[in-house]
C-alpha cells in the first residue's frame, strides 16, 4: 500500500462492485464509456509484469466477474479490456489497474482496429494487408 496512491487510498465504496482477498473492482471515476471499470490488485505495484500468478489469475476472475454485473447494468454490445504499463503507455496511475470498457454500436463511427488507434499510423493495417496481397 502506498500512501501517495490514488487506487490504494479509495474512499468512495459505492463505486466497488466487487472485490476479493487480492483484488478491488470499481468504477472509473473518469469512464471513457458508461459502465467503465477497473480492476486492480490489493497489493501496490506499477504495472502486470509485476504481478503472482495468484494476482493475474484473480484479476482475470475479477473482469470476467465485472463483464457479468455490466453485461446487467449496462447492455452493452462489447467490451475492450486493455492495460497500461509505463509511462510511455499512458499509464497515469502507478498502480497496476486493468480497464473493462463497455462498448456500444455507433460509439464510434468505425470500430475496426480497436485498440490498434492508440498508434493512429498503424491503426489500419488492413489496407496495409490488402496492397501486400495485390503486389503477389
Amino acid at each position: 500500500m502506498s500512501a501517495e496512491c490514488l487506487f490504494c487510498k479509495l474512499k468512495n465504496q459505492e463505486r466497488i462492485i466487487g472485490k476479493c482477498d487480492l483484488t478491488l473492482t470499481f468504477i472509473d471515476n473518469f469512464p471513457a464509456s458508461p459502465g467503465h471499470t477497473l480492476v486492480i490488485p490489493k497489493r501496490h505495484f506499477a504495472t502486470y509484469f509485476e504481478a503472482t500468478e495468484a494476482e493475474l489469475l484473480a484479476i482475470g476472475i475479477a473482469v470476467q466477474k465485472a463483464k457479468l454485473i455490466l453485461d446487467k447494468e449496462f447492455e452493452p454490445d462489447a467490451y475492450n479490456i486493455g492495460v497500461n504499463n509505463g509511462e510511455a503507455a499512458g499509464q497515469s496511475v502507478k498502480h497496476l489497474h486493468v480497464h473493462l470498457i463497455p462498448r456500444y454500436k455507433g460509439d464510434v463511427e468505425n470500430p475496426k482496429g480497436g485498440v490498434r488507434w492508440i498508434l493512429k499510423d498503424k491503426a489500419n493495417y488492413w489496407d496495409a494487408r490488402d496492397k501486400v496481397k495485390k503486389e503477389k
